[in-house]
C-alpha cells in the first residue's frame, strides 16, 4: 500500500515537471512566431494573456503538488517570462511579446489593476467576521504586535537605506512608510489554505491564526489607503493626513451599518427579480465598482473600497455557494494569473548579481521574518498562550503573498518604489510565502488537542452533515387557521438567521390582519431561537430579513413556483384541512406543493387530532421522532432536536424495525441499530437536548407510532420519503399514521424525484420512515 502511494506521488510529480517544461517550451515558440509573423497589437495582447495564464497554471501545478501555494507559480511565472529570464535569455523574444511600449502595456496592465480589485474582493469575501468574534481577544492582540512590530522595523530600515534604492526624488518617509506596510501584512489567502489543508481550520490555534491574519489584513488595507493618499501628495500634510483618516473611518462606519443592510438588500432584490443568467453576480461587481469609486474620491486607493465590499458581500444571508463558486472561478482562472504574471515581469532579479543589492535583499528577508515571527509570537505570550502554541502562531503568520505583492505594485505604479527595491520586495514575499507552508505544519504537528476542542470539533463536524444547520433560505406557505399560526411560529425556529418569505394562502379580506398575525410569530420563534443560542454560548444568530410577499388571491401553484424559482431551502406549508380522513392530501396542499421541486417540511393536523395545536415547552408533552437509519429519517431527527433546543421539549427518539422478529445482538441489523441511535445521541448531544429512546419491532411502523403516540405526545416530526410523480405520496406508513394518530405531525421530505428521473433514482418502500 505505501508502495503504490509513493509511485503514485512520484508519477504526479513527473507530470507536473513535463507540465512545467511544456509551459515553459511555449515561451520561444511564442516569442518566436510573433517576431516573424509581425502581430498586431490585439494579437500581443493576447499572446502575453495566454503566456501568463499557462505558464502560471503549469507552474502554479507543480507548486501546488509540492506543497506549497499555487498562487507563487503565477508569480514565478511572470519573474521567468520577464527580464530575470526571458529577457536575459534571450532579449529580443522578450522584446516582442511583452513591448516596451506604453500603450501596449497599458492593456494587459488594466487587465492586471482590475485584477487587484477582484482579487480584493474574493479576499473580502472570504474574510469571515464571525470567525474573529468566535475566538475573542487572542488574535486582536497576536494581530496589532504583528503588524507594528514589523512596520516599525520597515520604516527604520527605509531611514538607513542608500538613496540608490529609492526613486529620484522619492520621500523617504513615504518610502518607509510603504516598506514598513509590505512587510507587517500576511496573506490570509497563503494563511488559510496551509491550515486547511493541515486540516487545522476548525482547531482553536487555526482560528487564532486565520482570525489574526484577517484583522491584520483589515488593518493593513487601511493603513495602505491611508498611505497611499498621503503618497499622491509627495509629502506628509497634516490637514490632508486629517481628512484621509476621518474619511476612512466614515467610509468604514458607514460601510458596516447602512452600507451592509444596503448590499444585503441589493443582491436579495437582484435575485428575487432578475431572470437573466449571472444578474447577481453582475450587481456584486458594481457594488465592488461603487465602493472602489468612494474610496477613490476620498483620497484613498481603491483597493479599500473592493476589500470592504468583499466582506459586505460575503456576509450577504441569500450568497449561494453556487453563485459565490462562479465568481471565485473567474477569479483565480483569470484576473490572479494576470496581475501575478505581471507583477512578476516588473521584478528583475538580475540585479542580484550585484553583491551590494544581494546582501540588502538577504537583510530585508531576516527583517521581515524576525519581525513577523516576533511580533506575533510577542502578541501570542501576551493572550496567554503556551510556548508551542506562541511559535505555531509566529510561524504561521510569516506568510507575504499576494498582500506584499499587490503593496509593493502599487508603490511602484504611482512611483513611490525603484525597481531596485520592488525586485527587494517581490523576492522577500516569495522567500518567506515558500517557508511558510513547512515551518507552520511542523509547528503545528506538535500541538495536542484538548477535550474541550474534541468537543467542540466532533459539534461542527455533525453541523456539516447536517440539513437545517446548512439551510439558507425559507419559504413559508400558511392560512390564517391555528395551523398556518403554529407553521409561522415553527418557522421563526427554525429559520432563525436565515431570510424567510411568507405566502399568505387565505382571502384577501382578510390579508393583512393574518399577515401581522404571522410576522408575530415568526419573530417570537426566531427571537426565541436567538436567546437559545446565547444561552448555549454559540455564534451569535444575527437579524434576518422578513418578507410578505403579494400576490393574487386565492394563492396559486403558479406563484408559489415563481417564488421558488428565487432560490429556497426549503418549502414550509402550514394549511387547514389538509389531511383527508384517509390519510391522504387535499388538492389544496398537493397544489402547493406540486410547484416546488425541494424539501418540504409540512405541518399537519391530522381529523383525529384536537381542535388546537400544541404548547411546546418543559413540562408540556413530548415530540415523538420515529427513526430507522435512513437520511430523510436522519433529517426528521435533526428538526426535532433544533425545535426542542429552542423550545425546552422533550423528545422520544422511536426505533422502527422490521416487523416481525427478534434479532440476536450480533446480526448486520442489530449493530446497524445501534450505529442509528448511536448517531442519533451525538446528534442530541450537539442541540443540547436530553433523549429517550425506544426500541420496536415486533409491530407495523405506523401501529408502533400510533401506539406511542398516545402516551403523552404533542408532536410526532417524521422525515419521509417523496414519491415520485406530481401527486403528493408519502407511503403507507405515512398514510397510517395520519389516519390514526391523535396529535400535529410534522413531515419534512427530500426533495422530489421526477418520473423521468425514476428509472435511475427510484426510490424503495422502505426510504425513510414513509
Amino acid at each position: 500500500m505505501l508502495l503504490s502511494i509513493m509511485l503514485s506521488r512520484r508519477r504526479s510529480l513527473s507530470v507536473s515537471l513535463a507540465l512545467a517544461a511544456a509551459v515553459l517550451a511555449l515561451m520561444p515558440a511564442v516569442a518566436g512566431a510573433a517576431q516573424k509573423s509581425g502581430m498586431s497589437s490585439e494579437g500581443i495582447f493576447v499572446a502575453e494573456l495566454i503566456l501568463l495564464l499557462v505558464v502560471g497554471r503549469g507552474i502554479g501545478e507543480l507548486l501546488e503538488r509540492l506543497g506549497q501555494p499555487a498562487v507563487m507559480g503565477q508569480l514565478i511565472g511572470g519573474i521567468l517570462l520577464g527580464p530575470s529570464l526571458l529577457g536575459w535569455v534571450w532579449p529580443a523574444a522578450e522584446r516582442v511579446i511583452f513591448v516596451d511600449d506604453a500603450s501596449q502595456k497599458s492593456m494587459i496592465n488594466a487587465v492586471a489593476q482590475l485584477g487587484i480589485l477582484m482579487l480584493l474582493l474574493l479576499t473580502g469575501m472570504e474574510t469571515d467576521l464571525r470567525l474573529v468574534r468566535r475566538v475573542g481577544r487572542a488574535c486582536f492582540s497576536i494581530s496589532v504586535t504583528g503588524v507594528a512590530v514589523p512596520f516599525v522595523l520597515g520604516f527604520v530600515a527605509a531611514q538607513f537605506m542608500p538613496a540608490s534604492l529609492l526613486p529620484s526624488g522619492g520621500e523617504r518617509v513615504v518610502a518607509g512608510l510603504f516598506l514598513g506596510t509590505a512587510l507587517s501584512i500576511s496573506s490570509v489567502k497563503i494563511v488559510a489554505m496551509v491550515v486547511r489543508e493541515m486540516n487545522f481550520m476548525r482547531r482553536d490555534l487555526g482560528q487564532i491564526i486565520v482570525s489574526s491574519a484577517i484583522i491584520e489584513d483589515t488593518i493593513g488595507w487601511v493603513i495602505i489607503a491611508i498611505t497611499i493618499g498621503i503618497a499622491t501628495k509627495g509629502r506628509i500634510e497634516l490637514g490632508s493626513l486629517a481628512f484621509t483618516i476621518l474619511g476612512v473611518a466614515a467610509f468604514m462606519v458607514f460601510s458596516f451599518t447602512l452600507g451592509r443592510r444596503m448590499v444585503f438588500d441589493a443582491i436579495r432584490w437582484t435575485n428575487d427579480t432578475f431572470h437573466s443568467e449571472y444578474a447577481v453576480i453582475t450587481v456584486i461587481l458594481a457594488i465592488m465598482g461603487v465602493m472602489a469609486l468612494i474610496t477613490d474620491l476620498i483620497g484613498v486607493h481603491t483597493v479599500l473600497g473592493a476589500f470592504v465590499a468583499g466582506i459586505l458581500v460575503g456576509e450577504s444571508p441569500i450568497l449561494s455557494r453556487h453563485i459565490e463558486g462562479q465568481l471565485r472561478g473567474v477569479i483565480t482562472a483569470l484576473f490572479m494569473p494576470v496581475f501575478f504574471g505581471v507583477a512578476g515581469l516588473s521584478a528583475d532579479l538580475t540585479v542580484l548579481v550585484d553583491p551590494q543589492l544581494a546582501l540588502f535583499t538577504v537583510a530585508l528577508v531576516v527583517i521581515a521574518s524576525i519581525g513577523k515571527f516576533g511580533g506575533a509570537f510577542i502578541g501570542a505570550q501576551m493572550a496567554g498562550m503556551g510556548r508551542s502554541e506562541a511559535i505555531a502562531v509566529g510561524c504561521g503568520m510569516n506568510a507575504r503573498g499576494s498582500t506584499e505583492v499587490i503593496v509593493a505594485s502599487i508603490g511602484l505604479s504611482i512611483g513611490v518604489l525603484s525597481h531596485n527595491l520592488f525586485t527587494m520586495i517581490v523576492t522577500m514575499a516569495v522567500i518567506t510565502t515558500l517557508a511558510m507552508p513547512p515551518t507552520l505544519r511542523w509547528a503545528l504537528g506538535r500541538l495536542p488537542m484538548g477535550e474541550v476542542e474534541k468537543k467542540r470539533l466532533e459539534r461542527e463536524e455533525i453541523d456539516q452533515r447536517g440539513f437545517i444547520a446548512n439551510l439558507e433560505r425559507l419559504l413559508v406557505v400558511v392560512d390564517d387557521g391555528v395551523v398556518g399560526r403554529f407553521a409561522a411560529y415553527l418557522a421563526g425556529v427554525i429559520g432563525a438567521g436565515k431570510p424567510t418569505t411568507v405566502l399568505h394562502s387565505s382571502g384577501e379580506s382578510d390579508a393583512d390582519a393574518a399577515d401581522a398575525a404571522h410576522i408575530e410569530e415568526i419573530e417570537k420563534g426566531a427571537e426565541e431561537g436567538r436567546e437559545a443560542a446565547k444561552e448555549a454560548n454559540e455564534v451569535p444568530v444575527r437579524e434576518a430579513p422578513l418578507t410578505r410577499r403579494r400576490h393574487d388571491f386565492p394563492l396559486s401553484a403558479e406563484a408559489v413556483a415563481k417564488e421558488a424559482r428565487k432560490g429556497y431551502g426549503m418549502l414550509l406549508v402550514g394549511l387547514g384541512r389538509a389531511v383527508t380522513s384517509k390519510g391522504g392530501f387535499s388538492h389544496r396542499l398537493n397544489e402547493v406543493t406540486g410547484a416546488f421541486d425541494g424539501p418540504l417540511c409540512l405541518v399537519l393536523k391530522p381529523a383525529t387530532a384536537g381542535r388546537h395545536m400544541p404548547r411546546l415547552g418543559p413540562g408540556a408533552g413530548k415530540i415523538l421522532v420515529p427513526v430507522n437509519g435512513t437520511s430523510v429519517a436522519r433529517r426528521g431527527a435533526e428538526l426535532a432536536l433544533a425545535i426542542a433546543a429552542v423550545t425546552g421539549a422533550s423528545v422520544k427518539m422511536l426505533y422502527v424495525a422490521r416487523a416481525g422478529r427478534e434479532e440476536p445482538r450480533d446480526t448486520v441489523s442489530h449493530r446497524r441499530r445501534e450505529a442509528v441511535l448511536k448517531d442519533i445521541v451525538a446528534l442530541a448531544d450537539r442541540y443540547g437536548v436530553e433523549i429517550e429512546t425506544a426500541i420496536r419491532s415486533k409491530a407495523a411502523a405506523a401501529d408502533a407510532i400510533a401506539r406511542q403516540a398516545g402516551r403523552s405526545v404533542a408532536l410526532i416530526v417524521m422525515g419521509v420519503a417523496r414519491r415520485p410523480g406530481e401527486e403528493l405520496i408519502f407511503g403507507e406508513t405515512t398514510s397510517g399514521v395520519l389516519r390514526r394518530c391523535p396529535c400535529p405531525v410534522v413531515l419534512i421530505s427530500d426533495e422530489r424525484v421526477r418520473r423521468d428521473e425514476s428509472d435511475r433514482e427510484a426510490v424503495r418502500s422502505g426510504t425513510g420512515t414513509g
